[in-house]
């Protein structure tokens, strides 16, 4: 059996990564999926998340996605994503101030559509700061 997998992660704006991965960890739309090279075939939609990669040599990248859609294939995982930030790239004061406002806007909520919305901004801010508090573990782990 293979040890790595082809993983290319396309967003709106740009090609994100495509290389060798031991592993791919999503936020799919059931809860996280762990994915090793010979993964059964699977599509499903992702959710506000965490995309974490394993690459050779157990390096590991980690990524925030707004959503979008994961295909496994037998040689090749694809994410499909409407937005891909890296960890790192993340503002995490912003995301704080995004989660507070959308907490304090949520008990004024108005309207069942006003109510929708502010609960995907309240998943969207809070899964950037899961993985800025991941990727910083990840890098204290590593000192």
């Amino acid at each position: 059996m293979t040890t790595t997998v082809q993983l290319d992660i396309v967003s709106l704006e740009a090609n994100i990564f495509s290389g060798q991965v031991e592993m791919v960890v999503v936020t799919g739309e059931m809860g996280e999926l762990g994915i090793l090279p010979g993964h059964t075939q699977l599509l499903t939609s992702m959710k506000p998340g965490q995309i974490r990669i394993v690459l050779p040599g157990n390096v590991q990248e980690v990524f925030y996605v707004s959503g979008g859609v994961l295909e496994v294939q037998p040689y090749i995982i694809t994410i499909l994503a409407d937005t891909v930030v890296r960890a790192a790239d993340l503002d995490e004061v912003a995301a704080i101030t995004a989660r507070e406002n959308a907490e304090r806007l949520l008990a004024d909520k108005k309207s069942t559509v006003e109510f929708t919305g502010l609960l995907a901004q309240l998943a969207q801010a809070t899964a950037q700061l899961r993985t800025i508090k991941l990727a910083h573990t990840k890098k204290s782990n590593k000192q």
